[in-house]
């Protein structure tokens, strides 16, 4: 029986002079590259969310893990290598700011699975925990 390679390069593979995977206008390096590496924490809830989707896009299931609320995260997240995650639109936020300990984001994230291409939309709370922006879930 042979074992299907995984395409997802995974944060050590990606490229940190590639474009970032969020949509805004800087290298990954520079972008979410440092909050998945611990060089940078997300300085309001839409980077958060933003770089979550960015941990998607390259395979960094410990990011997601690392910055999901501790009342509502898994013990463990398995990321399907089959989807390919293909672009983000931010449709609006409330809240979120460093004046704020609550935020919503809600996005539209565009994904490939075989031939076939899809959305996920989402309107995600997010709240800080310790000084720092985690993901809660879904807003209500």
């Amino acid at each position: 029986m042979s074992r299907k390679r995984s395409r997802t390069p995974g944060p050590a593979a990606y490229s940190p002079t590639a474009s970032c995977p969020c949509g805004l206008p800087a290298s990954y390096g520079e972008c979410c590259g440092a909050f998945h590496a611990g060089r940078a924490a997300a300085p309001t809830a839409e980077r958060l969310m933003r770089s979550r989707y960015s941990a998607f896009a390259v395979g960094d299931a410990g990011y997601l893990l690392r910055t999901w609320s501790a009342g509502t995260r898994p013990p463990s997240l398995s990321l399907d290598p089959e989807v390919r995650w293909t672009g983000l639109d931010v449709i609006g936020a409330t809240g979120g700011t460093a004046f704020h300990s609550e935020g919503t984001v809600e996005f539209r994230a565009h994904y490939r699975l075989g031939p076939g291409t899809g959305e996920q939309r989402e309107n995600s709370a997010f709240s800080r925990e310790d000084g720092a922006w985690v993901y809660v879930g879904e807003a209500g």
